[in-house]
């Protein structure tokens, strides 16, 4: 089995999300499973957030899809694959 993950650092979150959403967006039929975080509490939200984004394994279509994500400033992705 094999696995392969897109984790996605986006600084500036509120000013961003919506750039990054439209890239999602056009690539949603490639994602199977999406976690957001950000670091909130009673008092404070954090304006950085990580997405963990679990892939189908298409080469070509993750390798624009992350080229995409890459070019938004602010934004950061790495590229995981896990074989078991």
């Amino acid at each position: 089995m094999r696995k392969v993950l897109l984790i996605v650092m986006v600084g500036s979150r509120l000013k961003k999300a919506l750039s990054v959403q439209e890239v999602l967006t056009r690539y949603g039929c490639l994602v199977k499973t999406r976690l957001g975080l950000h670091d909130s509490g009673k008092n404070v939200c954090s304006d950085a957030g990580l997405i963990i984004l679990e892939l189908l394994p298409q080469e070509a279509r993750i390798k624009s899809f992350k080229k995409e994500l890459d070019a938004l400033p602010g934004v950061k992705t790495r590229l995981v694959s896990i074989t078991a």
